[in-house]
């Protein structure tokens, strides 16, 4: 598709067409909308020379590496809205709203503790300071810069080409597509049942001319085994500057995760008296946004208190 493009419409509904035939292939969809814009602006969306392509992505690896290490200790509010579609249809059905502390320190890493559920503090039977993979369904963890540094550590022996160019958010970018195999990856994946599997990946990061900076990274997982409950695996993160102490930092501002897990088979009954075996998948969503940057501690205790979601709040119970 990049190398040839497309002379054709990229309406609503072929976009559906494609997300329900591709598994929801969150790559092959953006390969087609880039795919678009080259046919209606192609003087404008020229890819990059390989020379600045090169040299953009060594700075990205030098600033990616010490931003890292430069990490200060924070807290930071992340207000979730989980949601389940069947049969990759994507007509999402929301199941709950979660509001989440997460704690960010150099020296252990990152601490989840269940705020709110739907609004409401979680009930006593729910392990206090707990993360929010105890009350079941989709959860996550990793958004922050450390996801980033792995893949342009020397150990993961990552792969990058550069596949074109973008505007994201006023900011002129480079896209480099990348891909991570299986044996160097950390990359995991927890299925019900605590069963666990290291997968590889590939995706693509979207680079700051200016900065030097990852603005967005975007991956799927791969190699996943055929028996696996879990058939499917991604995520989208962007990043956005916040000021944490009088100083800025490059952090996530939302995500997106999306898993698709294969159901149990049922047999149903037809009118004429048969049987059919159906065999259904789940896809699950989490749109995840970060607010309230703050140091880590003494303000503590301001993350804590309990605010409505921006927008589409619960309904209030009389």
């Amino acid at each position: 598709i990049r190398k040839r493009g497309i002379n054709f419409t990229l309406t609503d509904g072929l976009r559906s067409v494609v997300a329900s035939k591709s598994g929801n292939d969150m790559l092959l969809r953006r390969t087609l909308e880039e795919a678009e814009r080259r046919t209606l602006n192609p003087k404008t969306s020229l890819p990059p020379s390989e020379a600045e392509a090169t040299d953009l992505l060594a700075k990205a690896r030098v600033a990616t590496l010490a931003a890292a290490e430069a990490m200060p200790d924070f807290i930071v509010k992340q207000q979730i809205t989980r949601s389940r579609a069947l049969n990759n249809t994507n007509n999402w059905v929301t199941l709950d709203r979660l509001t989440i502390a997460v704690n960010y320190r150099a020296s252990a890493g990152e601490e989840y503790k269940l705020l709110a559920i739907n609004g409401l503090p979680p009930g006593k039977e729910l392990k206090e300071g707990g993360g929010y993979e105890q009350i079941g369904g989709t959860s996550s963890a990793g958004e922050y810069v450390s996801m980033l540094a792995v893949i342009f550590s020397d150990a993961t022996r990552a792969t990058f080409k550069p596949v074109d160019t973008d505007t994201l958010r006023g900011k002129r970018a480079i896209i480099y597509e990348f891909e991570v195999q299986q044996k160097y990856s950390k990359l995991s994946i927890k299925a019900t049942g605590d069963r666990a599997i290291v997968t590889g990946y590939r995706g693509r990061i979207w680079v700051d001319r200016e900065t030097f900076r990852v603005l967005r990274f975007e991956y799927i997982s791969a190699e996943i085994p055929a028996d696996f409950p879990i058939t499917a695996a991604g995520s989208l993160i962007d990043y956005d500057w916040v000021t944490i102490n009088e100083r800025q930092y490059l952090l996530p501002s939302s995500a997106e995760i999306k898993i698709t897990a294969r159901l149990p088979e049922q047999t149903i009954m037809l009118s004429d008296g048969t049987t059919r075996v159906r065999n259904d998948t789940l896809q699950t969503r989490n749109e995840i946004r970060f607010r309230n940057y703050q140091k880590y501690g003494a303000e503590v205790k301001i993350i804590e208190d309990i605010e409505d979601f921006e927008d589409d709040p619960p309904e209030k119970k009389p």
